[in-house]
């Protein structure tokens, strides 16, 4: 049986937690990781429910989308209030608090684009890539080993642009060293200047794999002192950021809305102004996302779906796109098939739940 901190390192190797915004307090909030794993509970939002639910299901990890302690920061746990008295809760049924938020908004296979699959858009792409996320590596390789250090580059997450993968540039030329007292040299003499012919390796790489990536490269490399540059680079990283945009068989704006209603569940729909255009471009980013209007007209979206905004970004959207808001809860409650999916891919010898007491903690009077 895996134990919690395996199942932790396994989902923050596919959503890095360096994804998250700055403000942001994803991660781990409570609990020992060392203990084995015996249930799993999938929530969108932390409640005593949702506690009572882990506890009667005997389930130790509980994974949220909100994090606990989110921006709140608590110096002493009395019980004095809702946060401090569902931590209490926790600890004293041995139960591990786990959250991912803005890190699983950026990833690219996320809330988002779960969201993209259910309205049926097709061609979908990061709306906002995260920029200043790549770096590029150049290192210099004996040509009998270049194939083995790339290898293991790739497999160390190395090499991906776009849709293509094991991607390098390689140029041939001749390096020189001379091993000096101390050294164990693998080729060349003690005292003497060197010419090897090397292969010179660039690749590129996102930066929360650096660690991984100098390791992979030291252990395949076959000089005791490894040659290597890493240099950042301003391109923009496809596969994680915000939002997501896609197409759509051309649509009228009112049956978009239904489609949108229907394929959510959502109870009531906000809307800006009618355009009067058919939508076939659609922006998605769940939770609150008025912020990202500018770079959905940016990429000619005729609509811009969210969970909610400010009054005024619907002035904003007004002749530009059909702005919609469609309910924080109701956009962001697929967190909780990202998180099934991918632990029943890994792992199969525990149970993992979807907590029934994940609910709305909005209510609507209609």
């Amino acid at each position: 049986m895996p134990t919690v901190k395996e199942v932790i390192t396994f989902l923050e190797s596919v959503i890095p937690p360096s994804y998250q915004e700055s403000w942001d307090n994803s991660g781990l909030h409570a609990g020992d990781t060392d203990q084995e794993v015996s249930g799993v509970l999938l929530t969108v939002d932390l409640t005593d429910e949702v506690l009572d639910e882990a506890i009667a299901s005997g389930c130790n990890l509980v994974i949220s989308h909100h994090p606990i302690l989110f921006d709140r920061y608590i110096k002493r746990l009395t019980g004095s209030n809702n946060y401090e008295k569902l931590l209490i809760k926790a600890i004293k049924n041995d139960l591990v608090l786990y959250s991912m938020h803005t890190n699983l908004d950026f990833f690219d296979r996320g809330i988002n684009y779960r969201l993209c699959q259910i309205l049926g858009l097709k061609n979908c792409v990061i709306l906002k890539p995260l920029q200043g996320w790549l770096k590029k590596l150049v290192t210099f390789v004996p040509e009998d080993y270049a194939g083995k250090v790339r290898a293991d580059l790739f497999a160390a997450g190395a090499g991906h642009i776009g849709n293509y993968d094991f991607c390098s540039y390689n140029l041939t030329g001749q390096g020189t060293f001379r091993a000096l007292d101390g050294a164990n040299p693998f080729v060349g003499d003690i005292g003497k200047i060197h010419f090897e012919p090397e292969v010179r390796i660039e690749t590129i790489f996102p930066k929360h794999l650096t660690g991984k990536i100098i390791s992979a490269l030291l252990q395949a490399h076959p000089y005791e002192e490894v040659a290597y540059d890493i240099y950042p680079l301003d391109n923009e990283y496809q596969r994680a950021g915000i939002g997501m945009i896609g197409e759509i068989e051309p649509i009228e704006e009112k049956a978009f809305l239904s489609l949108v209603q229907d394929a959510l569940n959502a109870q009531v729909l906000q809307y800006s102004q009618l355009t009067g255009r058919q939508v076939k471009k659609v922006a998605i980013c769940s939770g609150s996302c008025g912020f990202i209007l500018g770079d959905a007209i940016a990429h000619g979206a005729d609509a811009l779906l969210t969970g909610e905004t400010s009054y005024h970004t619907f002035l904003d959207a007004r002749g530009k796109l059909l702005l919609i808001t469609a309910g924080h809860f109701e956009t962001e409650k697929f967190a909780i098939d990202v998180f099934y999916d991918l632990i029943k891919e890994k792992f199969d010898n525990f149970a993992v739940r979807k907590a029934e007491n994940a609910q709305n903690l909005i209510n609507y009077h209609i």
